[in-house]
């Protein structure tokens, strides 16, 4: 282990985030307030208490809602075009002239605790252990901590979930393979994972184990009421709130939310209440009862 003092972070913040419809359709996950403060700002303070000053947010959809964020907080704020085109790995290379010794952070990611620290041993990628069935990339390690391989599912397992830490050496590398790829149509879907996970043989990167209460990411607004409980009556949804306010119910009877999608598009969400099973349309604010 050789020590790296940090010189940057940088926050993606570029994804539409589907799966936490319908708040997701309204604003940025990223921007959601739990447990009485803004996720990305939680994150950029705890960033900033570490000693880590330079931070780049990047951004894409809805991302006129993020600038705001330069003069409260000092960070810069980098756009990503390709956001609606590709998966994360564009986020990376919209910022790859900035990638040092970095940590590399999602916007929406809960750490109950300060995980960051000025000086860092080597390149590492958070983890917490899942018991039971989990659908989180799991973790295989040599005796070392040094990563082996990621698998998609598991039972009983580390789990990849949390920030990040390149390495100058690690950055050189992930950028020279970033780019020699980039333009190939197979990357486009790639997230930045998966790539590292294809070369992990030239990117050498350790697990660094969490305590599960540690770090929180949430997916679905039932796993976010479960964690905050304001959201249980308050669902901070107009669409929730209208929904709840034509079928006569409480907002915390919305539950069991899963997007629709046509052509890779979000349309929609289908939802239960009171054991009802309903969908509703975005563009035309429809609410139909499914059999």
């Amino acid at each position: 282990m050789k020590g790296y003092r940090v010189d940057n972070a940088i926050i993606m913040a570029a994804g539409l985030s589907s799966r936490f419809a319908p708040l997701s359709y309204e604003r940025p996950k990223a921007l959601l307030e739990v447990k009485g403060e803004i996720l990305i700002e939680r994150q950029i303070r705890q960033l900033k208490s570490a000693g880590i000053e330079d931070i780049t947010v990047v951004v894409g959809y809805k991302s006129e809602l993020f600038y705001y964020l330069k003069e409260k907080l000092c960070v810069k704020i980098i756009e990503n075009s390709d956001y609606n085109k590709r998966n994360n790995s564009s986020s990376l290379y919209a910022v790859r002239d900035q990638l040092k010794n970095t940590y590399i952070c999602s916007a929406d990611n809960y750490f109950t605790e300060n995980v960051f620290e000025t000086v860092v041993d080597d390149s590492y990628y958070s983890s917490v252990f899942e018991q039971g069935q989990t659908d989180e990339w799991c973790i295989k390690t040599d005796d070392s901590g040094v990563i082996q391989a990621a698998d998609i599912g598991g039972f009983d397992c580390w789990v990849m979930l949390g920030h990040v830490f390149f390495s100058e050496e690690f950055s050189k590398t992930f950028v020279e393979i970033l780019e020699s790829i980039y333009e190939q149509p197979e990357t486009y879907d790639m997230l930045w994972e998966d790539i590292y996970l294809n070369h992990i043989d030239e990117l050498t990167m350790y697990i660094k184990k969490y305590k599960r209460e540690v770090i929180f990411e949430f997916d679905t607004l039932d796993e976010l009421r479960e964690f905050d409980h304001d959201y249980i009556t308050q669902s901070c949804s107009i669409i929730i709130k209208e929904i709840a306010k034509k079928l006569d119910v409480s907002e915390s009877d919305v539950i069991k939310i899963k997007p629709i999608s046509d052509n890779g598009t979000t349309i929609g969400f289908d939802f239960t209440a009171l054991e009802k099973r309903y969908s509703y349309n975005y563009d035309s604010n429809q609410l139909l009862k499914k059999e």
